[in-house]
Order: structure tokens, then sequence, then C-alpha cells
């Protein structure tokens, strides 16, 4: 009877060994899982092993937290964000891992205040640069520039792209200083270099400026030519905060409210109103009307800048743009022909002639030819006059000068992809198909989504269906 007693007791507590010995065992055993496929970046095992080992082992507490790392390098952030909830404690990464799945789901105040965290207890430089890509993104300009200082200023140095980009937003809040830091991101990676140069000569030009509106101007206009035209937006709004008549500052604010996907026809009303006779405004306005298929109004636009500028040979070729769209080809030749009268000595306007007979097939022998051929000779290491000498040849019926024409503007500059399709349209003309398919195929492949690769896609469409 005592015996039986004992027994019971002894074998619950038997069985419970058991039962724990066999928890623990699954549960580092899920660890050692864990930490494996993490480093084998196989994020969804690290997350689900993690997760075993956490219900398993509910004193490790950094458990959830690897778990909460885990599903958020595996693009899980609601599961993430779950998994940091459970941990009672988390540090700088986890903060960090947190605020990046917050932003995963659109979160943006909860990703500010964990990023926030993560640079209280750290300074990680992927907290910074997530924060000032969500300071960006809602256009909050100061709060970039500061989190952008703060990084430089705690660690005591940051990525080119730092540089560059605190660089952008000092020259519309600072100007003066936003030098320092655009030279020192050139310094540091070339690629930066040609961007840096045209804001460097627009930040140096805007201190010859007037006022302190036309300086903005001028800067705005800078961004834009680097493709920061959000910026050039802050830039434009400011100049026209600072002289709410300034005209130009108003017509490039309608430009840059398009460029952004906006309308900005108000604008350019507004700078027209301000100022008829500014050819900066009517030429924006061209623009404007040309990207929405009002070419009668576009023609308007362009005459007018050329009435109050005549010896301005670029709105003679705006003008012959416009008679081209509106299918005026009478028209387009004389203004093509006039811009070339305007500025004998510049190749863009030969070019241009050349370019419009040869897209139409006009006058090619006695007045695009001799176009191209003064194009080249003004400028004989210009691919974009080159490669409209290939194409008058071509469109002349002379192939095999086009042929050695554009197979030497290809092997000078392998980067200009109108050639190759000109290329293939030469072979195309001789029957080499073989040929022509090789050329297409390559710029497709090269520009899929850009003029040059639609282009060519539709010769293949076309030719090789």
């Amino acid at each position: 009877m005592t015996t039986k007693k004992y027994i019971f007791p002894i074998t619950i507590a038997l069985l419970l060994a058991v039962i724990v010995s066999l928890i623990l065992f699954t549960g580092y055993a899920a660890i050692t899982r864990a930490d494996s496929d993490a480093a084998a970046q196989n994020y969804a095992g690290a997350t689900e092993s993690y997760k075993t080992a956490a219900q398993l082992l509910p004193w490790r507490s950094d458990l959830w937290e690897k778990a909460g790392i885990a599903a958020a390098k595996n693009k899980n952030p609601n599961e993430a964000v779950e998994f940091f909830k459970k941990a009672p404690t988390i540090s700088a990464e986890d903060w960090m891992w947190l605020g990046y799945s917050h932003y995963a789901l659109g979160d943006m105040p909860s990703a500010i205040n964990a990023l926030e965290k993560s640079l209280q207890l750290g300074h990680l430089s992927s907290a910074y640069q997530l924060l000032a890509l969500i300071y960006r993104q809602q256009k909050n300009w100061a709060a970039e520039r500061n989190i952008l200082e703060s990084q430089l200023r705690v660690d005591g140095a940051g990525d080119v792209y730092t540089y560059y980009r605190l660089g952008l937003l000092l020259a519309v809040m600072e100007p003066e200083q936003a030098l320092t830091n655009l030279m020192l991101a050139s310094s540091l990676d070339p690629q930066f270099d040609p961007a840096v140069q045209t804001l460097r000569a627009a930040l140096n030009q805007s201190v010859t400026q007037p006022n302190a509106s036309q300086q903005m101007v001028t800067i705005g206009r800078s961004l834009g030519l680097v493709q920061e035209w959000d910026l050039a937006i802050a830039a434009f709004e400011k100049a026209t905060a600072i002289d709410a008549r300034n005209a130009e500052a108003w017509a490039w604010l309608g430009e840059a409210k398009q460029q952004t996907g906006g309308d900005g026809l108000a604008e350019l009303d507004r700078a027209v109103a301000l100022d008829f006779t500014s050819v900066v405004v009517h030429a924006l306005r061209g623009s404007y009307w040309n990207r929405q298929g009002k070419y009668p109004q576009m023609l308007a636009e362009y005459l007018l800048a050329a009435e109050y500028e005549p010896t301005n040979p670029a709105w003679q070729a705006e003008i012959g743009n416009a008679y081209v769209k509106r299918g005026d080809l009478v028209e387009a030749l004389k203004a093509y022909k006039h811009a070339t009268e305007l500025a004998p000595d510049e190749t863009t306007y030969w070019r241009l002639l050349a370019v419009f007979c040869a897209e139409n097939g006009l006058y090619l022998d006695d007045v695009g030819l001799p176009a191209a051929q003064k194009a080249v000779y003004l400028a004989p290491k210009d691919p974009l006059a080159l490669d409209a000498l290939g194409w008058a040849y071509l469109s002349s019926g002379r192939y095999t000068n086009a042929e050695k024409t554009l197979l030497d503007v290809i092997k000078q500059f392998p980067d200009h992809l109108p050639a190759y399709n000109h290329l293939a349209m030469t072979y195309l003309a001789q029957g080499n198909r073989a040929a022509a398919l090789d050329q297409l195929t390559f710029v497709q492949d090269k520009d899929p989504n850009g003029p040059d690769g639609k282009f060519a896609k539709q010769l293949l469409k076309q030719y090789f269906p």
C-alpha cells in the first residue's frame, strides 16, 4: 500500500521531467535551426523556428526580437510588428526593424516613432537613412535636413549620397552652405560630378541675380536639370513667396508641377497675367500645350516668344516643331530654315533641319542632306549630327553611305542608341533582315522602357511579327 502511495508522484515527476526535457530539446533545437536559417538568409524558416522557440522557452525574451527581425527581413511586416510587441524590451536594431515594418505597412507616424527610439538607443546608419527617406517622401525638407545633419554630426561621416542630398536641401534652404557638401560628394564619387557641376554653376550664378526671388528661380531651374523636381518646386515656391509678382517664378513653378504629375496651368496663367511679354513665360506655356496635345495653342505661344525675341533661333525651331505637329510641313520648313539663318554657325539648327527633312522625306537632296553635312562640318564629333547625316543618307536612298556613317557613329559612341535603330532601318532597306534584327533586339534589350527601345520594339513588331 505504501509503495503504491509513492509510485504515483514519482511517475508524475518522471513524466514531467520527460516533458520538460522534450520541450527544452525542441526549443533549443529550434534556436539552432533558426540561427542556421538566418545565416543562410532563409528568413521564412528562421521566422517560424524563432517563433516556435519563443513559445517553448518563454524566459528567452530575445527570441521574439529575433523572430521580429527575421519576419521583417522576410518582408512580412504584419508578423514582425506582432512579434516585437511580445518582446519585453527591444534594442536599437529592433526598433529600426520595427520602424521599417511600420513603413512597409504605410504607418508613417509609427515608423517615425520607432526610428526615433532606435536613434535614442544607438546610431544606426540604416535608421538615419530610412527616417530621412520618410521625411523626403513627406516633403518635410526641414526634418530631412535635420536628420541628415544629425547623422553627420554623430557619425562624423556619412555615405556619399548623404552629403549630396544635404547639399541639394541646402541649395534651397541655405544656398551659401550647399557647395561644401556637394563638392565633397563629387570628390568621393565621380558619378555625382555632372550634377554637382550643374548645381555649382547655378549657385555661383545665383549670387549675381538682382534679388532673392530671382536667385531662387536660378537654383530651382538647376534642380530641375538634375531631375530633383520636388525640390525645384520648393525653390520656385520660395521665389514666389519672396516676390509674388515674379512672373518667371510662377511659370517655372507651373513647369515643375507638370514634371511631378500635376497640372501647372493655374501658375502659368498667373505668370502670363503678370508679364505678357516674357519669352520665358510663353516658352513654358508652349511646352504645356505641347504636352496637352493642343498644337494651335502651342504654336501661338512660340509665335509670341519669337515676336518678343525675333533673333532667337530656338523659338523658330519650336515654331517648326509646332507646325509639324499641326501637319503644316511647308511652314515648318520655313521656320527651321529661318533658325539656321539666325544661327548659321550653330550645329543644332542645321541638324534639326536635316532631321525634319529625313523624317518627312522632303527636299532631301537640296536641303536635308546639305544641312546634315553642314551640321557635321560645324561639329564633327557630335553623335547627334553624325547620326542625322546617316539618317539623311538613308532617307535619300544612299544606303552604302548611310551604313558606313552609322557604323562609324556606333563605333565612336556605342551608347548612342538612335544610330542602331537607323542602322537597322538601313539594313531593312537593303534587305538584310538578319542584321536589322540584331540591331533592333540590342536596342530593345538595352532600353526597354525608353524612347529608343520602344521605337525598336515597334519596328520589331512591324517587320518581325
